[in-house]
């Protein structure tokens, strides 16, 4: 054998080697696959719709080895998370899972702190993101917390309580969670805070009794002439708004003891106040308005005198100047896509 020869045969070895070292090496980092039990599907003998030429929506073969089929539903947006005013964590998924299993392993509390969350899924077959139900499969699921509220912007410890508790529901159901940057949430937090700190508006007028004190069956028939019903918390009315599950638009309070008294016929109650949360009702609904009409309405059938918080008359000269604030306020808050009534605005002043 000549000595060309023998490199030649030589070198055929080497590369051979690389090779095949090349394939182990391909095959160990490759992600490892979850075993296939009595009825159980993978991801790679599932058929999906997908996309035709046309644009509508077609169901294909049997994929290739090695195809990835994808869910190509329209994804519609979410009605409950918003990314102006919270932080969303994606949770991707293996393969779909049922609604029940992600229902047993949802959270028990859905609070960080002081700021609520949720976990929603990607519905499989509407392509809704959604709560997660009974009798439903999910694709994916994604995680939201609020940034900030009236209790202030969210801090590291709420996020990182966030964190843990979907953390622990995405081992769960077999999902992987895309956490984002705390440094970066936590600024964008304390921005929104500070935003809505200084756009807040929630208006009170108080009704002094002129002369006797008023029972409270006289304060609640005065009330009702003027639209108000019962709340739900004792020593408080509220003027209900026309949108079915929207905040009440006024609210009439009292001394709650007043009204939890044996006989709240004879308990004696000589002041009312009359509040507006200006971000929780549209300006379209004219709430501004409203509120100026029943304080002074109130104020005349119940023999009262309106004073601010420090003890001091408010005139029509002072309504006709917090009125022209409101339409600046009102401005800026559309300026942020957080218009006063809107979901998110409703969300942020709370």
């Amino acid at each position: 054998m000549s000595l060309m020869t023998a490199l030649a045969i030589l070198g055929g070895v080497v590369l051979l080697a690389l090779l095949a070292h090349g394939l182990w090496s391909a095959q160990r980092a490759s992600p490892r696959l979850a075993q296939r039990g009595e009825g159980d599907t993978l991801a790679s003998d599932r058929v999906e719709p997908v996309l035709d030429a046309a644009g509508g929506a077609a169901v294909g073969n049997a994929a290739p080895a090695g195809t990835e089929w994808r869910l190509t539903l329209p994804r519609r947006p979410s009605l409950r998370l918003d990314p102006l005013i919270d932080t969303i964590a994606p949770i991707t998924l293996e393969a779909p899972v049922s609604g029940e299993l992600a229902l047993t392993h949802l959270p028990p509390s859905r609070r960080a702190g002081t700021k609520p969350f949720l976990i929603e899924g990607l519905n499989a077959e509407s392509g809704d993101w959604e709560l997660p139900a009974l009798g439903q499969r999910y694709g994916e699921f994604q995680a939201g917390v609020q940034m900030a509220n009236r209790a202030g912007a969210l801090n590291e410890i709420e996020f990182s309580e966030f964190v843990q508790k979907i953390q622990v529901f995405a081992d769960a159901v077999g999902g992987m969670v895309e956490v984002p940057d705390m440094i970066d949430v936590v600024a964008r937090a304390r921005e929104l805070d500070a935003f809505a700190s200084e756009h807040d508006a929630q208006l009170a007028v108080t009704l002094q009794s002129n002369g006797a004190a008023w029972s409270v069956g006289y304060v609640q028939q005065s009330a009702a002439r003027r639209g108000f019903v019962p709340g739900v918390v004792p020593g408080r009315l509220v003027l209900p708004s026309g949108e079915e599950g929207a905040p009440p638009v006024l609210v009439l309070s009292f001394d709650h003891q007043a009204a939890l008294a044996d006989d709240p016929n004879i308990s004696a109650v000589r002041q009312v106040t009359l509040s507006l949360d200006v971000p929780q009702t549209p300006q379209a609904d004219e709430p501004f308005p409203a509120w100026h009409e029943a304080a002074r309405h109130l104020a005349a059938d119940m023999d009262a005198s309106m004073i601010d918080d420090q003890g001091r008359p408010i005139t029509l000269h002072a309504f006709a100047s917090i009125g022209t604030d409101l339409d600046g306020l009102y401005r800026l808050l559309e300026q942020r896509d957080l218009a006063a009534g809107s979901t998110a605005a409703r969300r942020l002043f709370s």
